[in-house]
């Protein structure tokens, strides 16, 4: 579902920032959540490092996982469990009806939406992304990877916009 080449098309897009990347160890960051992360966001971070799109969607940088209460305020471990937080009541799309993911956040918009990994599987490169779209109040699943989500959302490739009502461009 994804792959590191992904991140070459979304800089045809996107082109990174002069001084991007960010050095990570990806080792530890899979110990702490007990999995690794999807090649996609580790070569994306590598590439563009954590940050905001836009002024509108952040892509939070690889963090720890550490308590709740030890993680700062805007990191990935704190969005991962306002995801998790909100999970429980709020409605999901008919495919995620029942589910229950193992979450990890790996962006929010200004609108305060959330975007995640349903990070259940194995196997990260097939990992879908759920958004939580605060202003439907409601979780939907995408059958994509990170940067594959991004490069069609650039695109304007889903047939229903994930971003509704928010402006990106």
């Amino acid at each position: 579902m994804s792959s590191a080449a992904d991140v070459d098309v979304l800089m045809g897009l996107m082109p990174p920032p002069r001084y991007g990347g960010t050095p990570v160890d990806w080792d530890s960051i899979a110990r702490s959540w007990g999995r690794p992360f999807p090649l996609d966001y580790r070569r994306f971070i590598e590439v563009y490092g954590a940050g905001a799109i836009e002024d509108f969607l952040v892509v939070v940088g690889p963090q720890p996982k550490v308590p709740f209460e030890d993680a700062g305020w805007d990191g990935m471990v704190q969005e991962t469990g306002t995801a998790e937080g909100t999970w429980e009541g709020t409605r999901k799309s008919p495919e995620l009806e029942g589910a229950s993911p193992y979450l990890i956040a790996w962006g929010v918009s200004s609108n305060a939406n959330i975007f995640c990994w349903d990070a259940t599987g194995e196997d990260p490169s097939s990992w879908p992304v759920l958004v939580f779209d605060r202003g439907d109040s409601m979780f939907s699943r995408y059958d994509c990877g990170m940067v594959e989500f991004l490069t069609r959302t650039l695109r304007g490739d889903f047939p229903e916009d994930p971003l509704k009502g928010d402006v990106f461009l």
